[in-house]
């Protein structure tokens, strides 16, 4: 038991005591009757004490179906049936875009679906359009397949993808903690219509006020998940095949451009020559220095001759 319905079985059972201390006191006045509408609310509040206990423990699914009155069969159906969020992303290239995209709001429409969101864009390149865009599509979740194999046959496909997420469980633990809540809710507003204080009437109402929020937030979240399941989800990505980049005349080339790229050029020649010369020192010298000396050796036999 949380600490304001602590609160109010306190306070309601200090009534019953100031209640019965009246009637003690006032004798043959009618006062037990008092005492007997009393204990009433006090039944009420204990009734609502087991309800806690029992229907409103959220972790225990089996004690809700149970209060809910479900049969063993009717969990085994329920445990079988697999509740799936379908989703799908589609990549395609197609010749014109406005037809692509026209074609796929038929598509999505003629299986009772409809288009969530969309968006294009114009691209240039080399002076020509080219147009891409995104449509996000909702069709029936038994639609899924057919809807897939219609949108690929709108072009070449790129990239196509498929995901499916069993919430069974999520569905199954949302509807029994809303029926819970939903049934300590009423039970509050008994208790509320049945107080007879000020601040027996303020205690009730500001608990009841917290359920009241809870069961429209579990409510919200219940009606966002079935309508997930209800329907697929279909992401769609239709562009047209971009223009052929072209190669640039060199005469169309910038002057600084040309003047800069000259520069690099030279830069690169040099650093070539330089790697070049280290590369061939090792051969120079154990190679070209003997042949020199060789060389010089036979030029100055040569000259010897030559002068006597």
């Amino acid at each position: 038991m949380d600490t304001k319905r602590l609160l109010i079985v306190v306070a309601l059972a200090s009534m019953v005591a100031l209640a019965g201390c009246a009637g003690l006191g006032d004798g043959d006045d009618g006062a037990p009757g008092d005492v007997e509408t009393t204990g009433g609310i006090e039944d009420d509040v204990a009734a609502d004490d087991e309800l806690d206990s029992g229907v409103g423990d959220e972790s225990n699914l089996e004690a809700s179906f149970t209060a809910a009155g479900a049969d063993e069969g009717e969990r085994a159906a329920l445990a079988a049936e697999r509740q799936l969020i379908r989703t799908g992303e589609l990549r395609v290239t197609v010749e014109e875009f406005a037809d692509a995209d026209e074609e796929a709001r038929e598509i999505v429409e003629s299986y009772d679906g409809f288009v969530s969101e969309g968006a294009r864009e114009t691209r240039e390149r080399n002076e020509r359009e080219y147009v891409s865009g995104e449509l996000v599509l909702r069709v029936p979740s038994d639609e899924f397949d057919a809807a897939m194999a219609d949108l690929e046959a709108l072009g070449e496909v790129e990239r196509s993808a498929t995901e499916s997420e069993d919430v069974g469980e999520q569905l199954a633990d949302l509807e029994a903690r809303l029926e819970n809540r939903e049934a300590e809710r009423d039970r509050l507003r008994t208790l509320y219509e049945e107080a007879n204080t000020t601040e027996d009437v303020l205690a009730v109402q500001s608990e009841l006020a917290d359920v009241q929020s809870e069961v429209e937030r579990l409510d919200t979240q219940l009606d966002s998940l079935e309508e997930r399941v209800a329907l697929a989800t279909i992401h769609v990505e239709l562009s047209e095949e971009p223009p052929e980049t072209e190669p640039e005349a060199w005469y169309e080339t910038g002057v600084s451009s040309a003047f800069l790229e000259s520069v690099s050029g030279v830069g690169t020649a040099l650093r070539a020559a330089v790697v070049g010369a280290a590369y061939a020192a090792p051969y120079l010298l154990t190679v070209g220095v003997p042949l020199a000396l060789v060389g010089i050796v036979i030029a100055r036999r040569v000259d010897l001759r030559s002068v006597s």
